[in-house]
């Protein structure tokens, strides 16, 4: 099993962006799709509804894989899904 370590800047952007760790956990542990961004670097997204009034958004988590972490470089939001999401 994997550990996960967050970054402080990820830590950071989370809390600025509203998004939380348990959002995040959950995208990294079943993601909708995952996307390679070059070796050992990849950024796993899924829609969620958040918000208040409830609104769909795209999380997109970067991460670093090593064989045994999974490090959360950044995170964000964005209501542009169709410009990220691969059919």
């Amino acid at each position: 099993m994997s550990m996960t370590i967050f970054t402080e800047h990820a830590l950071f952007q989370m809390h600025r962006r509203g998004i939380s760790e348990k959002d995040v956990k959950e995208i990294i542990k079943n993601p909708e799709q995952i996307e390679e961004i070059r070796p050992g670097r990849i950024v796993m997204q899924s829609r969620i509804l958040t918000g208040k009034p409830k609104m769909k958004f795209l999380v997109r988590v970067f991460v670093d894989l090593s064989e045994d972490t999974i490090k959360i470089v950044t995170v964000y939001r964005t209501s542009k899904i169709d410009k990220y999401w691969r059919l």
